[in-house]
């Protein structure tokens, strides 16, 4: 008798839903402070989930979410690659 598998839930800094670790996209802050989109799901550092969706990314963005979840402050040019990298993977 085979359990079924237990599928990681994780939360949207944007719009707040619990959705499936594969439904979203990994933001992460490096051990050297770079922020960027890990879109492979496995780089190093903290990591924060937000859906595929650009208003979630700019709503997370405009509340300072990122800042939250990485504990450190987030300047206006990384936000701007994060949506250009969001731009180029959508």
């Amino acid at each position: 008798m085979n359990k079924p598998r237990k599928i990681p839930m994780r939360k949207c800094l944007g719009c707040g839903e619990m959705k499936p670790k594969q439904e979203l996209i990994r933001a992460v802050r490096s051990p050297e402070g770079e922020v960027s989109l890990d879109l492979t799901g496995k780089k190093n550092g903290r990591g924060a989930y937000i859906c595929h969706d650009r208003g979630c990314l700019s709503k997370a963005i405009k509340a300072k979410r990122f800042e939250r979840a990485f504990g450190c402050a987030v300047e206006q040019h990384v936000y701007d690659n994060l949506l250009a990298q969001f731009d180029e993977q959508n």
